[in-house]
C-alpha cells in the first residue's frame, strides 16, 4: 500500500509567534482596562500567565513603545513593583465633519485627549473640497501637540452619513448634500504615511461611549445611541460593540419613519424622525432663527415659549415612537442622547422615558432609561479611540521595531 501523503502543519516557530502575538494583546488589554497601573506581578495575577512570561511580554511592549514603566514602589513584603501604563506617546487622530462644525482631537493610548481644535461653520449643502480644507488648521494645531518622540498610528474621520464597508468613501450625507466623496486626498498631504479610515458619526460616537478608553468598558454595554445635530444619527451597541450590520449601514435612526406622508426629508423619503427631532426641524417649528441652538430652545421652552414647548413635545413623541420600536425589536435597555440633542436630555429624557414605558411591550419587567453623552464631539473621539482599540487588539503590528512596520514618528 502506498504511503499516505503527509500534510505539513504550521512550523513550531510560526505557532510560537502566534502565541506571542495573542499574549501580547492579552497583556496590553489588561493594562488598558486596569483602573490603576499594574505591576508585572499584577498582570500575571489578572491574566493567569506566568510571571516569567509576563516579564518577557512586558519587555517587548516597553521596548516596542506601547507601554511605559513608572518608578518602582514597595507595597508590603517582597521586591518593589514597577507600575506599568499604556504609552502616552502613541496617539491617534479623530476628525469630525458635521453640518454645523468641524473638529480634530489627538488622543493617546491611555484615552487622554492631548489636543483639540474645532470651529463651527455652516456646512449644509456645502462643497466637499472647501469644507474638508477647513480641517487643515485644526490638524496642524493637533499635530503640533504630539509628545516628543511620539507617533500617530492612524486617523479616523466621522461623517454624518453612509460610509462604504472599506471606510474610504462617503456614499451619501443628505444634510451636507454630499455623494460619493473620498476625503483622503484632501487629508493625506498633512498626514503622509498615516492611514485614514472613515466612519459613520453616530457609530463612532457610540463606540466612544461604550469604550471611553482603549480596552476599557464604559458604564453601559447595551444601548441605542441617538446622535442629534441638524439631523439624527443612531447606533446600536451590544456587549460594548457597535452593530454595524451586513454592509455597515445599520443605525440610520434619523430616517426611520415617524409619520408616513409627513414632512419631506432630504433623503428623498417623508415623515423621517429627523424632520421632527433634528435641530433645524425643532427650531423652525418653534418659530426661532436657524442659528438657534437646542440648548437655547430648551431654555425658551422652560420660560414658557409656546412654540418651543410644542416643538419639544413633538420631538419627544417622535423619539418615543421610533425608539420604542427599536427597543421592542432589539431588547436594549438604555437610550443615550448624544451630540447637540444631549443638551435637551433634561427636558426630553422624562418625556421619552414615559412614552417608552407605555410602548415597550416588556416595560413591566425591564427598566428602559435615557442617559446623556456629555461629549459634544464624540464622533471625533470615537474616530481616534476605535483605531487605538485596533492597536490593543494587534500590538505586534504597532511595535516600533516590529517586523510588520512601525508607525511614522511625527515629533
Amino acid at each position: 500500500m502506498p504511503a499516505l501523503p503527509v500534510t505539513a502543519g504550521p512550523s513550531a516557530s510560526a505557532r510560537q509567534s502566534s502565541v506571542r502575538a495573542t499574549n501580547l494583546g492579552v497583556v496590553l488589554r489588561c493594562l488598558c482596562a486596569a483602573p490603576e497601573p499594574l505591576s508585572r506581578a499584577g498582570v500575571a495575577a489578572a491574566t493567569g500567565l506566568t510571571r516569567s512570561t509576563v516579564s518577557r511580554l512586558v519587555d517587548d511592549l516597553v521596548g516596542g513603545g506601547l507601554v511605559e514603566e513608572g518608578s518602582a514602589t514597595t507595597v508590603g513584603p517582597g521586591r518593589p513593583g514597577t507600575p506599568l501604563t499604556p504609552s502616552g506617546r502613541v496617539c491617534a487622530l479623530g476628525l469630525q465633519v458635521n453640518a454645523a462644525h468641524v473638529a480634530v482631537r489627538l488622543i493617546d493610548l491611555r484615552g487622554v485627549v492631548r489636543a483639540e481644535s474645532r470651529s463651527e461653520p455652516d456646512l449644509v449643502g456645502s462643497e466637499p473640497t472647501a469644507a474638508l480644507r477647513l480641517l487643515d488648521g485644526h490638524l496642524r494645531e493637533c499635530l503640533a501637540a504630539v509628545p516628543e518622540g511620539g507617533r500617530v498610528v492612524a486617523a479616523g474621520m466621522a461623517l454624518p452619513g453612509v460610509v462604504d464597508t472599506a471606510g474610504q468613501r462617503l456614499l451619501t450625507a443628505p444634510n451636507l448634500g454630499w455623494r460619493e466623496v473620498a476625503p483622503a486626498r484632501w487629508v493625506h498631504p498633512l498626514l503622509p504615511g498615516t492611514p485614514l479610515t472613515l466612519g459613520n458619526e453616530a457609530n463612532l460616537a457610540a463606540h466612544a461611549f461604550a469604550q471611553p478608553a482603549p480596552g476599557r468598558p464604559g458604564p453601559f454595554s447595551h444601548f441605542v445611541y441617538v446622535s442629534g445635530e441638524i439631523g439624527i444619527g443612531g447606533a446600536v451597541v451590544v456587549d460594548a460593540e457597535v452593530q454595524a450590520g451586513r454592509h455597515g449601514f445599520a443605525g440610520e435612526l434619523g430616517h426611520m419613519t415617524f409619520r408616513p406622508g409627513g414632512d419631506p426629508c432630504p433623503c428623498g423619503a417623508d415623515g423621517c424622525l429627523e424632520r421632527y427631532a433634528g435641530r433645524l426641524a425643532m427650531t423652525r417649528r418653534a418659530g426661532l432663527p436657524d442659528g438657534t441652538t437646542l440648548a437655547e430652545l430648551g431654555e425658551r421652552a422652560e420660560q414658557g415659549h409656546p412654540g418651543s414647548r410644542e416643538a419639544l413635545d413633538l420631538a419627544a413623541e417622535a423619539l418615543g415612537v421610533v425608539l420604542a420600536g427599536v427597543v421592542n425589536l432589539l431588547d436594549v435597555p438604555t437610550v443615550v442622547l448624544g451630540g447637540e440633542i444631549g443638551d435637551l436630555a433634561r427636558q426630553l429624557g422624562p418625556a421619552v422615558e414615559d412614552r417608552l414605558r407605555r410602548r415597550v411591550l416588556a416595560a413591566e419587567w425591564m427598566s428602559v432609561t435615557v442617559a446623556r453623552d456629555e461629549d459634544d464631539v464624540a464622533g471625533a473621539t470615537g474616530g481616534a479611540l476605535r483605531l487605538l482599540t485596533d492597536v490593543v487588539a494587534d500590538p505586534v503590528a504597532h511595535l516600533v521595531d516590529g517586523r510588520r512596520g512601525a508607525a511614522p514618528v511625527l515629533a
